[in-house]
């Protein structure tokens, strides 16, 4: 932290689905017509919408006056000039702290949950009435903080992305994609499928989760420190062009995945941000490993174990 510079509190959340409802139909009774069609009650999205409006008034109030202070919404989150003195207070469901972590490089992150009980809380573990008590905390490095790993995909021209959950390549309409896929002990597979996904231990209670229940043989998924990736082809078509041999697996500190685009562009994007995404020409490289930026995540002098993670089972012998 600089010592000119009195300590910057940057808070991020994202718009409400009441704030998008009235964006779309104007007033809130068009959109509780809308929702009435539908089965839903206006009041339910206007009862988590004063939740999230209570919660960053919390958070406001917590920030000392004479400190510095920062607003971004995440659609902005590409677009806003993070400092390395910063301190990131993100307020939402967990998928915002994963919004926010691949614009940061080395900031700590502070996860409040607006709704405590109603997310899971995997990355947003604070209540918004905490935020008075561990800003000092923070900014004096006193916090307990856990170093989370991410994923980085770079293309061959320079272009990357980093992600905290996953990257996912493939079709940009998730259809059947040609690529050749290089694995990290040197396998090579033509392939066609509806896309690789490469995710990290944080990113295991999620989209690979679900992937890796499908599947009879996963890879053990790892844990959210650890310095390693999993990978899974999507649907892989087997033909007389194109096998389905190498479909899962895992990636240790220093490997890599390799993808060549065949055929058609391909696009690049993580944790389920599309529009930020990386575009594939044919014949062009990308590879997909461990970032060596990491998130700095604060946690609870005890945090609570996370979810479990499937296993692989075992094949019958």
């Amino acid at each position: 932290m600089s010592a000119t510079l009195a300590p910057r509190i940057v808070v991020v959340s994202r718009r409400s689905e009441l704030d998008e409802l009235l964006a779309h139909h104007g007033t809130r009774a068009a959109a509780g017509y809308y929702l009435g069609q539908r089965g839903r009650d206006l009041a339910e999205v206007v009862a988590r919408h004063d939740a999230l409006q209570a919660a960053l008034t919390t958070v406001g109030a917590a920030v000392p006056a004479d400190w510095r202070r920062g607003r971004a919404d995440r659609d902005d989150l590409a677009r806003f000039p993070f400092a390395p003195e910063d301190v990131v207070v993100a307020v939402g469901q967990d998928g915002l702290v994963a919004n926010v972590a691949k614009y940061l490089d080395g900031q700590p992150v502070l996860g409040v949950d607006p709704e405590p009980g109603q997310n899971a809380g995997v990355l947003v573990r604070f209540a918004p009435a905490e935020v008075a008590r561990l800003l000092p905390a923070v900014v004096a490095g006193r916090a307990p903080v856990r170093e989370r790993t991410m994923v980085r995909a770079a293309l061959d021209d320079g272009q990357e992305l980093i992600g905290l959950n996953e990257v996912y390549a493939g079709h940009p309409g998730h259809q059947s994609a040609r690529y050749l896929l290089s694995t990290a002990d040197g396998r090579r597979e033509r392939q066609s499928s509806s896309g690789l996904v490469v995710g990290t231990g944080t990113g295991a209670t999620g989209w690979c989760a679900s992937i890796a229940r499908e599947r009879s043989e996963a890879p053990p998924l790892p844990a959210p420190d650890e310095p390693a990736l999993c990978w899974f082809v999507r649907e892989a078509w087997p033909s007389p062009a194109t096998g389905a041999s190498l479909t899962a697996g895992r990636l240790g500190p220093a490997e890599s995945l390799e993808v060549v685009a065949e055929r058609e562009r391909l696009v690049v994007f993580a944790d389920g941000l599309e529009a930020d995404h990386l575009t594939m020409a044919w014949g062009q490289r990308l590879t997909i490993g461990p970032a060596a930026r990491r998130l700095r995540l604060v946690e609870p002098p005890t945090a609570p174990p996370e979810p479990a993670r499937p296993t692989a089972r075992r094949r019958r012998r």
